[in-house]
């Protein structure tokens, strides 16, 4: 019975990994379609608003491709990272300044209460791509003229980094679920959050890849806190 579970899972997981790679060329051909379009000057506005519409779903289809290609390399063990000294400070500062621009429609207000000097080994396009999500996840789900509290600690060997937002929260039967894609609790399904439900599945496969770990704190009516935790390195 292992052996046959085990080869189901394999066979998802191939099939995951080939159909987002033939997926990627038709999206790739069609984005370029569409941008070349909407070059056109004769378009009417109501012509120009229909393929901006159509654009912007193609992009979204294009995204959730890329995060089932990363989920299915991750659950594979072939998902390929740069390896070196990345100032994890730096990174904050530049999340924590995205994340004020994406707060700014919902009038949220964004702290960076701490951003300690600390450096970790990994790659840094994976490790900013994990804490946009975070961000945007705190964001999105935040109650509006709520607040989203960052900080960067360095604890011994460890870098902790934690995002929290002020909201609805999670319930206790939501919680087991949020690491699975395209799980959206009941929070997520307002009309104003966008998504698709993937953005913490990938954030945990990057981090588990950097031999990090990623756990989420929430109870309805409380802070939502996610923390994040990897391994530190000495700075050079």
């Amino acid at each position: 019975m292992t052996a046959r579970l085990d080869a189901s899972f394999q066979r998802i997981r191939e099939f995951t990994l080939h159909a987002s790679h033939e997926l990627k060329t038709p999206l790739t051909v069609l984005h370029g379609e569409m941008e070349t379009a909407l070059n056109d000057a004769a378009l009417s506005s109501a012509q120009r608003e229909q393929l901006s519409s159509q654009l912007d779903e193609i992009q979204r289809l294009a995204r959730i491709v890329d995060g089932l290609t990363l989920l299915a390399k991750a659950d594979a063990a072939q998902l390929q990272l740069a390896r070196e000294p990345i100032p994890l400070h730096e990174l904050v500062r530049e999340i924590f300044a995205d994340a004020q621009i994406l707060a700014q429609s919902r009038g949220v207000q964004i702290s960076l209460r701490e951003c300690a000097d600390t450096v970790v080994i990994g790659d840094r396009h994976r490790l900013r791509q994990l804490l946009l999500n975070l961000a945007d996840n705190a964001v999105k789900y935040c109650e509006p003229q709520g607040r989203v509290l960052m900080e960067l600690h360095a604890e011994d060997a460890v870098a902790k980094f934690t995002v929290a937002n002020t909201g609805p929260g999670i319930s206790p039967a939501q919680m087991p679920h949020i690491f699975e894609p395209f799980f959206r609790g009941d929070a997520s399904h307002r009309r104003d959050v966008d998504g698709c439900g993937l953005g913490l599945s990938i954030a945990r496969s990057i981090a588990v890849a950097h031999l990090g770990e990623l756990r989420v704190e929430s109870a309805p009516g409380e802070l939502t806190i996610a923390t994040l935790q990897l391994p530190r390195t000495a700075a050079k």
